[in-house]
């Protein structure tokens, strides 16, 4: 997996605190050194994450807070956001993710329209863990750290 740091922050669950999510992920990407378009595809893949845990996680309700986690790593960045709002142990929810599958993704994320096809489209990978809320992993390889070969994606 490699050595990597990484940066968490809660918001709560309303829409006008997105921008600031969005301002942060700016300044870690541009900092890794992805480019202009990488950058705002990592934005709206984000955003839409995020809204979709105010729309759905919390329903309208005051009290929610969303979790934020970005895991910066040398070949890609990794944005996690959790609508349950409390701290979570970045490598044990990476641990406890399982095998993709399909039709129980779809339907958490697809309430909201193109939800996790818009997410799955931008990103490289994207994992969804279902427990007392949703997690949802993002994650983004720096330009030129992933090929494919035989139809599997390494890491170069």
């Amino acid at each position: 997996m490699g050595a990597f740091e990484y940066i968490e922050m809660k918001i709560p669950a309303k829409p006008e605190y997105v921008g600031i999510i969005r301002l942060t992920l700016s300044g870690i990407a541009s900092r890794m050194g992805f480019d202009y378009e990488n950058i705002e595809d990592l934005k709206i893949a984000v955003s839409e994450a995020i809204t979709n845990a105010i729309q759905h996680g919390y329903k309208g309700s005051k009290e929610g807070q969303i979790s934020i986690t970005f895991g910066i790593y040398s070949d890609r960045l990794e944005v996690v956001v959790v609508d349950s709002g409390k701290s979570f142990d970045f490598e044990k929810v990476k641990g406890m993710i399982g095998p993709y599958h399909e039709r129980n993704q779809t339907d958490l994320l697809n309430e909201g329209g193109l939800g996790l096809y818009l997410i799955k489209s931008l990103m490289d990978e994207v994992e969804i863990l279902q427990n007392e809320g949703v997690t949802v992993v993002m994650t983004k390889y720096l330009e030129g750290e992933q090929v494919e070969t035989d139809g599997k994606i390494v890491s170069t």
